[in-house]
């Protein structure tokens, strides 16, 4: 992520603080997961409705990432300015753990999933090539589940 990007983040984080509250890391991932079924049924009507002439995928959302030291945040980065957009999703930092780092599709990013103590399903964090340092860091910041 570059560095504009990051100080718009950051602006948009610092409203949520509370006092004393500090950010440590910033990032941008793809969250979440999408079935092979999902796309591929996708594609298909797709092709069928453009008669071939357009091509379709579904991919996981990206969003922005800001750990502090008592939270995580999730914000939009599916804005039409690319802008951090609204804050989607946030969880508290003393009950998160993320699973190790493991390759991606194609080896060529990296991924985690991170739980929530309490929560049954995990979120899972993709990582494009360029950001697979920042996803090596906030592992190495959070609780590692087994």
């Amino acid at each position: 992520m570059n560095n504009r990007r990051r100080q718009q983040l950051l602006q948009s984080v610092a409203p949520l603080l509370t006092e004393g509250e500090q950010v440590e890391f910033t990032s941008l991932a793809k969250v979440g997961s999408v079935s092979v079924k999902r796309r591929v049924l996708t594609s298909a009507l797709v092709g069928v409705l453009s008669a071939g002439t357009v091509i379709a995928t579904v991919q996981p959302r990206p969003m922005y990432l800001a750990l502090t030291d008592r939270q995580l945040l999730f914000f939009d980065a599916k804005t039409t300015t690319g802008r951090p957009g609204e804050l989607l999703l946030a969880m508290p930092r003393e009950l998160t753990s993320a699973a190790p780092m493991q390759k991606a599709l194609l080896g060529l990013g990296l991924q985690t999933v991170l739980t929530v103590q309490g929560q049954e399903k995990g979120l899972k964090l993709t990582f494009p090539p360029a950001g697979k340092a920042a996803g090596r860091d906030l592992v190495s910041r959070l609780a590692v589940t087994a």
